[in-house]
């Protein structure tokens, strides 16, 4: 294949750009204060994007028994912030499907990029769960979950 073709630069360019979002995706400025108070208490504040605007309509339309814990915030907390989650919500398809009993782990683009691991990692004590993004993403605060920014705790 020519690489000096317009096709092969265009193809070239995408797939570079599409590789640099896959990877980003943080937490988009206008979060309410609200979701930081409340949601990442307990846990890593999710960017938004990483589910579709049903997902997120069913895990805060279930906080009361959200994974075995009372969530519950005020209903002016719930309303703000579950519009929020909703306005920000993945567009794009591999991150719309409906997440399987509301958990981004059990996603099947979450399961696709974790599949290479074995499922004794996830019980590591610096890992404890798939949904402790941070613990491997060591910049997953920020929303970046780059492939080559990842450190597998040993134990």
């Amino acid at each position: 294949m020519n690489m000096r073709s317009p096709y092969s630069i265009s193809f070239y360019l995408l797939f570079c750009a599409s590789s640099a979002f896959a990877a980003k995706m943080p937490i988009p400025a206008d979060a309410p204060a609200s979701y930081e108070t409340e949601c990442a208490s307990c846990h890593m504040a999710y960017p938004p994007g990483l589910l579709s605007d049903k997902s997120w309509k069913n895990v805060m339309s279930g906080l009361s028994k959200h994974f075995a814990t009372d969530a519950s915030v005020d209903a002016k907390s719930q309303a703000e912030i579950t519009s929020w989650l909703v306005k920000n919500a993945t567009t794009r398809q591999k991150y719309s499907e409906t997440a399987p009993e509301n958990r981004i782990t059990k996603t099947s683009w979450f399961i696709r990029k974790h599949d290479e691991l074995r499922p004794d990692v996830w019980k590591r004590a610096g890992i404890k769960s798939p949904a402790n993004c941070g613990a491997c993403h060591i910049d997953a605060a920020n929303g970046i979950f780059s492939e080559s920014n990842i450190m597998i705790p040993a134990k």
